[in-house]
């Protein structure tokens, strides 16, 4: 699921049985690109920062290589702290906070 400060812009259900890849995550990278220039167009012109957790797939080659070609800014996921709750814990409370990532602009 993928939000921003205006609510949410692409939510992809995974297949059963299937796994999240550096390829997949890639390719669902794309995929939100292309709903951010459909659902706020106003953003084009505008730098994306991007946040994401530290998941393997995440942070993979392809991941971090579709990034840059999207000219993303990544903003560093801070190390584990109790004092630092995610916000999907609030936005999503029924929700696997690892499949979530949020986009602020």
């Amino acid at each position: 699921m993928f939000w921003d400060a205006e609510g949410i812009l692409f939510i992809n259900y995974l297949e059963k049985h299937k796994t999240i890849t550096g390829e997949y995550y890639s390719n669902l990278l794309t995929r939100l690109d292309e709903k951010i220039r459909e659902k706020r167009p106003a953003l084009q012109k505008k730098k994306i920062i991007f946040h994401q957790d530290n998941a393997p797939t995440h942070k993979s080659v392809l991941a971090m290589g579709k990034l840059r070609k999207l000219h993303y800014k990544l903003l560093e996921h801070p190390p584990f702290s109790q004092d630092l709750t995610p916000s999907d814990f609030y936005l999503f409370p029924n929700s696997n906070s690892s499949s979530l990532v949020g986009i602020f602009l």
